[in-house]
């Protein structure tokens, strides 16, 4: 009889909560990290997917890297959207295994630009250098997105 251990719930979740902080008006950053999203992307060897990836910024609509002639890698689905305070994802995103995420950008207006509050929830085989990687590719994604919107804004 072969014995089996079940992993811990702590090793098929991945939690990732962070606030970001944009001395940009509300409605430049929301249009901002929409576009950083699609146009913006870099993988984790810094080479921009900028042609690849599209948004489809409507409910059901899909986030994807587009290959050309019907191909590519579906990420996720445009969960909710309420301009400019709210989009939300649910999908793979980049993982090609049992695994899926749930992405929120919630938007508020505070003194002196926008807060972005960000959490990604996902559930699966997530392996482990995936699910450390997972920090700094958002961390490097947000930071471009208030680059560019503070840059817009001035």
């Amino acid at each position: 009889m072969i014995a089996a251990t079940a992993p811990k719930i702590e090793d098929l979740t991945l939690n990732i909560a962070e606030e970001i902080h944009v001395k940009a008006p509300l409605d430049v950053t929301f249009e901002t990290l929409l576009e950083q999203l699609a146009s913006g992307m870099t993988t984790v060897e810094n080479t921009f997917l900028s042609t690849q990836m599209k948004v489809e910024a409507w409910p059901g609509g899909r986030w994807y890297r587009d290959f050309g002639d019907n191909n590519g890698h579906f990420w996720a689905h445009v969960q909710a959207i309420k301009r400019p305070t709210l989009i939300e994802f649910s999908g793979p995103l980049m993982m090609s295994y049992a695994a899926t995420s749930n992405v929120q950008y919630r938007l508020s207006e505070e003194a002196g630009g926008t807060l972005i509050k960000f959490h990604h929830l996902a559930l699966g085989l997530i392996p482990e250098e995936h699910r450390k990687g997972f920090a700094t590719v958002w961390n490097r994604i947000h930071g471009r997105a208030k680059e560019r919107a503070e840059k817009k804004s001035k």
